[in-house]
């Protein structure tokens, strides 16, 4: 009773203390907001979420009694509505009751009081207490809670806020927290390079202060260690001028200096790229005492460090290639090389011009910029086949504006970095790639650049480092090998010996790289055109085979000797894949947050030597989560670990290349599969199904690759047969929560890693789901973006057989509606995979209105074979409403007027008749079988008809309308109609008359205005040959006035087209 008597009072001087405006500090009106946003931004749920409103509530008010309304639960006694403090030990017990109650309790409450730290200052350091006092998972929900600010929303934060993240870190650093690391190697990729303005300056300075005095720490972690290295080596470049960037410019060189002397070995791990950044300070004096030991004395760094050779020969991971880019930068960066086309990249790259690189100091930003694109940036087959941007056009658009001698140099090197120690088995084609397309491509638009970049590859072999010159020059060659073995380009002296470079650096080319720039033999012409970028093939066993340049081929002696003399070669498209260097699993940090059973299992698993003893462990692990005692709390962690452990399994194709009973069952018998297994043989209602569920959620919001797995799995395996409705349950337990979603989402995903495993569970997926698939144009998009000939076969087979409906009668129109705004290939996918289903042509015809003759070839052709095949009433020419239907394409209204399925159907008039008879009875006879269809025809309709086809074909107006049947129609019913259809249709009638007054001509005259008319003008514009003029001269005065097919003979046995109009 006393307490609810005390929350009216509570909550009124809560509520006046939260909106009254006359406060200092933290209660200042405008306080308490997390980011600068607009009124079109969308709300961030953090701020609007209860648990801010409530804690910032209770902060405000500084009353305990402010507790009790704020978190419902919380049992108080009437003595204790005193101060905050005092009631402090029982306000602490009573939130930890709250926060056992569950883990959405928790999360309310840890978020709730991260938000305060945040926008509260005043209060910041009773939130934390309060925090770290409840919080249960070790601050793993405010690390991913910061993480998530840091990647998405910094940019947008209050500098309050930011303010008070970077004392939030400091405090969770000082605690020791697990995962702070990682939090602080965020914060130092929001540092962005080539940027000193004042908000960059003090973040740099921030975090450096964070790292020095929190040194101890900052040594456990190998990793930190060389991330914060390689940021501050690189951000040294930019500070100095003002004192103030001198001053901390002397902290960063201090604190890189101390790390690489004492920790070298950690520092290692960067590699080749280290000794790219140390170059660029190596005049600052203390990096000239240490460029002296690794040149002359490696061994005072580390003993187990041998020299400068070690470094270079040591690729550099993306992660710190990545950590150099700001997270708005990548984001960017990576739409361009995704989303956009080439040839529309101007106005983006105008944009990023703009915001990065438009002062001086942002110069040196390119380099960064050009070695992302390199080292991180490898598209995926589909998008390297297809017209999106490629790498090698923004490194060129990088390299043509950069407007500091200094930063080209540095620049030309970023791109030709991994050139120079390169080695086959270590490194990727794909950081090779951009450099050799740079040139190719620049070579007629800009052969300056090409110039320049060949120039630079000579001379750095021997002025990189004199003492290792062989080894540059081995690398560089064995760059130039690899690319013309992979086919990038199919040989490289078209550029090397291109007239277009001066003669100076043709003689040097030659004589660095002899091997390359003599033409193979036998000698063929080879037409340049656009290579098409693309990656490795594990499985390429022939090299020669990928011919990506579109070079026209030539068959050696050696195919001819085989037999295949007379054959086509076929030159299929092998997309080359990167080379996948494993790198070491490391699970450390998540292990010591499970139970020791559970930690044991999943040691067990990760030593695990062969597929059949690590399903042994799986399923131990497996039975151990269904236990009634297992803290559902270590799901998320478990599911880190087994994302970890199982990366192999979401990489290459996941389908046999043999698909058999026995093949398919055999690939669905991994690890991560006994999930699925045990998923399936559980009932929907069972707690141990939930669990499951739970943990397939978690690892999905992990590994996204997760779901088309699940849907491979449930199509392929015999235990999952009639399963397939665990997926939607899988579906609403994830975070999308949303069956269409999630499908769409796992079906892209599958789509960008495996179209042989796309086109597998297309059938399944619109025979499970048709509610989702049916109606979904985006889904067939997906599919006929990426399938190729072959498979679009596969899919028709399916559809004729009856596996497979991806139409029906409600929804086919909206869909070929859509796919009118797709690409070629795309568009005649969908209407072959229409026309196999047997759905009536009346249900699209009123896609006719969105048609454009010159805007959509591919349904329009489409749409007329079929047209062809049946049988035409007047509705398909003229609407039910007596409007005129404007045709959008001109061969429906005259299709074949003098051969096919219509030929003979022109006849003379009967006399007398109607106006409307008379036009009628030169209409085709499939429109004339039905007197009841002519009898709802007017004269005004077939000559608005008439008059629009006059103006709609451009091309065959005057063949269609110099036909005799048609003129004299026209004149008939110019002579019978009255004054208005005269008036209205004029310019339609002016074609008879023209037609009465060359037949009133003398044959001669009448001879001389056929060699006049539109046909003949177009033939004599193309001579014919001597068969056609004997054919023509003979022509007889009758066949001017009733025109038929001149017949054409054959030269030799070569085919020709047919002459119909």
């Amino acid at each position: 009773m006393e307490l609810q008597k005390g929350k009216g009072a509570a909550a009124a001087a809560a509520s006046g203390a939260a909106g009254g405006g006359g406060g200092a500090g933290a209660g200042a009106p405008g306080g308490g907001r997390l980011l600068l946003s607009t009124s079109l931004d969308a709300k961030d749920e953090l701020e609007e979420s209860s648990a801010y409103r409530r804690y910032q509530n209770l902060l405000l008010t500084g009353l305990y009694s402010a507790v009790v309304v704020c978190i419902p639960g919380l049992p108080v006694a009437q003595e204790h509505r005193g101060s905050f403090l005092i009631v402090y030990a029982s306000y602490a017990q009573s939130l930890r009751k709250v926060v056992c109650k569950g883990p959405p309790q928790h999360e309310e409450i840890c978020l709730g009081l991260f938000t305060l730290v945040l926008t509260e200052p005043a209060q910041a350091q009773k939130c934390y207490r309060d925090l770290a006092l409840v919080s249960r998972d070790g601050m793993n929900i405010v690390l991913n809670k910061i993480n998530q600010i840091l990647m998405e929303k910094y940019l947008k934060l209050q500098d309050t806020c930011r303010t008070q993240l970077v004392w939030l870190v400091r405090e969770l650093v000082k605690s020791g927290v697990l995962g702070a690391d990682g939090v602080c190697m965020t914060f130092m990729k929001q540092i962005a390079g080539g940027d000193v303005t004042a908000k960059n300056i003090w973040l740099a300075e921030s975090v450096l202060d964070i790292l020095t005095e929190q040194r101890e720490w900052v040594l456990k972690s190998s990793i930190l260690i060389a991330m914060a290295v390689y940021t501050y080596l690189r951000l040294i470049v930019d500070h100095h001028g003002t004192a103030q960037l001198q001053a901390l410019r002397q902290k960063e060189v201090d604190f890189c200096m101390s790390l690489l002397r004492e920790r070298f070995m950690e520092c290692l791990m960067i590699g080749r790229d280290l000794v790219r950044l140390l170059q660029n300070v190596a005049r600052i004096p203390e990096f000239e005492l240490l460029w002296k030991d690794i040149i002359h004395n490696p061994q005072a760094l580390s003993p187990q460090f041998t020299g400068i050779l070690q470094l270079l020969q040591s690729r550099t991971s993306r992660k710190f290639l990545a950590c150099r880019l700001t997270p708005d930068m990548e984001t960017k960066l990576l739409f361009m090389t995704s989303r956009v086309r080439f040839g529309q990249q101007k106005r983006y790259q105008d944009w990023f011009q703009r915001q990065y690189l438009s002062t001086p100091d942002s110069q040196s930003l390119r380099c960064d910029l050009i070695r992302y694109i390199c080292g991180v940036v490898h598209p995926s087959n589909e998008v390297l086949s297809s017209d999106i941007l490629p790498r090698w056009a923004i490194i060129g658009w990088l390299l043509t504006t950069c407007t500091s001698n200094v930063a080209a140099s540095n620049a030309k090197l970023a791109l030709f970095y991994d050139w120079l120690f390169f080695s086959p088995d270590k490194d990727s084609i794909m950081n090779i790639e951009p450099a050799i397309l740079v040139m190719h491509h620049s070579m007629k638009p800009h052969p300056a650049i090409t110039a320049t970049l060949l120039d630079f590859m000579c001379r750095i072999i021997p002025n990189f480092y004199p003492p290792l010159e062989g080894h540059v020059r081995q690398g560089v060659f064995s760059s130039l090998n690899h690319i013309v073995e992979k086919r990038v380009l199919a040989h490289l002296a078209p550029l090397f010996d291109n007239p277009k470079l001066d003669k100076e650096l043709r003689a040097m080319l030659r004589e660095k790289f002899p091997e390359f720039c003599s033409s193979p033999s036998p000698p063929v012409e080879v037409k340049l055109e656009e290579p098409v970028s693309v990656e490795m093939d594990n499985h390429m066993s022939d090299k020669d085979e990928g011919c990506y340049d579109n070079a026209e081929a030539a068959f050696s002696d050696d195919e001819e000797d085989l037999g295949s003399r007379g054959k086509k070669r076929e030159f299929r498209f092998h997309p080359i894949k990167e080379t996948v260097v494993e790198e070491p699993v490391d699970i450390t940090p998540y292990l010591d947050q499970l139970d020791e059973s559970l930690r044991d299992k999943v040691l067990q698993l990760q030593k695990g030597s062969d597929t059949e003893a690590q399903c042994e462990v799986m399923q131990e692990i497996v039975d151990q989560v269904l236990e009634e005692d297992f803290d559902s709390e270590q799901l998320s962690v478990l599911a880190s670990c087994l994302q970890e452990l199982f990366k192999a399994h979401f990489r290459g194709e996941v389908l046999p290349e043999e698909i058999t009973e026995e093949s398919l069952e055999e690939s669905v018998g991994k690890p991560l599969y006994l999930i699925f297994r045990n998923l399936c043989q559980m009932q929907e209602d069972n707690s141990s199904f939930s669990l499951l569920l739970d943990l397939l959620s978690e690892l999905y919001q992990k590994q996204p690759k997760i779901g088309y797995h699940l849907l491979y799995y449930l199509r392929a395996s015999k235990a999952a047969a009639g399963k397939m409705n665990l997926y939607e349950s899988f579906a609403q337990a994830t975070q999308l929560g949303d069956l269409h979603t999630c499908l769409m989402m796992d079906m892209k995903a599958c789509q960008e890693d495996d179209v042989r495993l796309l086109c597998h569970l297309t059938p399944s997926i619109y025979t499970e789901f048709p509610d989702e698939t049916l109606r979904s144009g985006e889904l067939l998009n997906m599919i006929v973006a990426v399938i190729d000939s072959a498979q679009l076969q596969e899919l028709v087979c399916h559809v004729m057989m009856g596996n497979l409906v991806m139409f029906r009668k409600d929804s086919v129109l909206n869909i070929l509606i859509q796919s009118l705004d797709w690409e070629t290939f795309e568009q005649y996918c969908a209407w072959q995979l229409f026309l196999a289903h047997n759905i009536p042509l009346e249900t699209i015809i009123p896609i006719l209105q969105h048609l454009k003759y010159k805007e959509h070839p591919e349904a329009l052709s489409c749409l007329l074979l079929q047209l062809r095949r049946e049988n035409l009433s007047p509705p398909f020419l003229l609407p039910s409403g007596g409007s005129c239907s404007t045709l959008p394409f001109p061969c429906l209204g005259c299709a074949h007027l003098q051969e096919g399925p219509w030929s003979g159907g022109w006849h003379t008039l009967p006399q007398p008749c109607s106006g409307a008879q008379a036009l009628a009875g030169c209409l085709p006879c499939s429109l004339r079988s039905s007197s009841s269809k002519l009898a709802q025809l007017t004269l005004e309709q077939i000559l608005e008809h008439l008059d629009n086809l006059r103006l709609n074909l451009t091309n065959t107006k005057q063949n269609f309308f110099s036909q005799t049947p048609i003129l004299q129609a026209l004149q008939h019913v110019q002579a019978s109609c009255d004054e208005a259809h005269k008036m209205k249709f004029s310019d339609l009638f002016s074609l008879a008359e023209e037609y009465e007054d060359s037949s009133t001509k003398p044959p001669k005259s009448r001879r001389k205005a056929a060699l006049s008319s539109p046909r003949s003008r177009k033939n004599a514009t193309q001579p014919p040959n001597a068969e056609e003029e004997s054919g023509s001269s003979s022509a007889s005065e009758e066949e001017d006035t009733k025109p038929k097919p001149t017949k054409r003979k054959r030269k030799g046995s070569s085919a020709v087209g047919s002459d119909s109009d």
